[in-house]
């Protein structure tokens, strides 16, 4: 767990650190006081990106030139210390010391996961962030599977410049043997993960939208068809329009609800419920794999939904036993079964009230 934050220089943070309860925390402000920030800080600190798609430079408070976000992991068996540095010289990051591990090893020392108020781009938005759900599993639950998912993108890449460059036939099917290769173990480990994670998915929606919802994996081409197959049969397409069209890469999660498509049928409100039924099933999923606990954050989770909604929302959250950041505009203690710590933010500074 997350005992310990530090940030310096991050948007309107000039310098904040913040010591953290084990199960609940609050985070409280009026808006555009700074508490997303220093909930997108701590996020950071696990991901090395910005959960809301920031630029670095975006990131860096005027007049500075990078920033620092910096924590203490405490868990049952070892301690971590964590820096993170972005900006003019670049990203650099470091756990216990370490500079080589990459952002991996961020994702590693600290798995956790976000709701926010554009949580329900999940649903609704691109097959990506369905993709990016699924292979954040994937990547927790199966050791191999980032080292794998990299190769094939960078043999991906390759097969995709000799399509743009019109090259002969033999020499795009050079590539074709180990891409389909990769793509076939990324699928294999994608549907294993799927098994264990569609129970799950089913209980967590269900219970969230008080009806059915429905789950299905599309692997990205033919199931009945190899992808070296595919890939021979569409050769000529995939010359035409230089890229190519079947794979892992085009993978995507159905979701049918009230027999509605609910990517474009169902209402923002059912969407973000939905969308949090994938974090929460993911988050379930992965504690139990992991046998700890993971770091959740809610970004204003009252938005976009009624008092009901929200009620179920929090009650499924709360049984996970998760490390909890939560923001709100006012300091509701109340949805909490017990007395979270409160952070209060105002002009980019924290005060703790007591």
């Amino acid at each position: 767990m997350l005992t310990y934050f530090q940030a310096r220089d991050f948007r309107c943070l000039k310098s904040v650190e913040i010591k953290l309860d084990p199960c609940f925390n609050l985070i409280f402000g009026q808006n555009a006081s700074g508490k997303t920030s220093l909930l997108e800080a701590i996020a950071y600190l696990g991901r090395g990106r910005s959960y809301r798609g920031a630029p670095t430079e975006a990131l860096v408070r005027d007049s500075a030139k990078e920033f620092l976000v910096f924590g203490k992991i405490i868990e049952p068996k070892k301690k971590l210390t964590i820096g993170v540095k972005n900006g003019s010289n670049g990203l650099e990051l470091s756990v216990n010391g370490d500079t080589k591990g990459g952002v991996a090893s961020l994702v590693n020392a600290i798995p956790l996961q976000i709701i926010d108020p554009e949580i329900h781009n999940i649903v609704g938005g691109a097959p990506e962030k369905r993709r990016q759900y699924l292979d954040w599993v994937a990547f927790h639950v199966e050791q191999d599977y980032l080292g794998l998912w990299r190769h094939y993108k960078r043999t991906l890449k390759q097969r995709n410049t000799m399509l743009r460059s019109k090259a002969k036939h033999e020499e795009i099917r050079a590539w074709d043997k180990v891409l389909a290769a990769l793509g076939e173990e990324i699928d294999t480990i994608r549907q294993q993960v799927f098994v264990v994670l569609k129970p799950v998915l089913l209980k967590t929606a269900s219970f969230l939208l008080k009806n059915p919802v429905f789950f299905d994996y599309d692997r990205g081409w033919q199931a009945n068809k190899s992808l070296l197959d595919i890939f021979i049969a569409n050769e000529n397409r995939d010359l035409q329009y230089g890229t190519t069209h079947s794979g892992p890469h085009r993978a995507d999660i159905k979701i049918t609800y009230e027999n509605k498509k609910a990517k474009s049928k169902v209402s923002r409100g059912e969407q973000k419920l939905l969308a949090c039924a994938t974090i929460l099933s993911a988050v379930e999923v992965v504690q139990s794999t992991l046998d700890k606990r993971l770091l959740l954050l809610l970004d204003d989770p009252a938005a976009e939904l009624d008092t009901h909604s929200l009620k179920r929302l929090m009650e499924k959250v709360f049984e996970l036993k998760s490390q909890l950041i939560v923001t709100s505009i006012e300091p509701e203690a109340d949805i909490f079964p017990q007395q979270p710590s409160l952070f209060h933010v105002e002009q980019g500074k924290i005060h703790c009230p007591k």
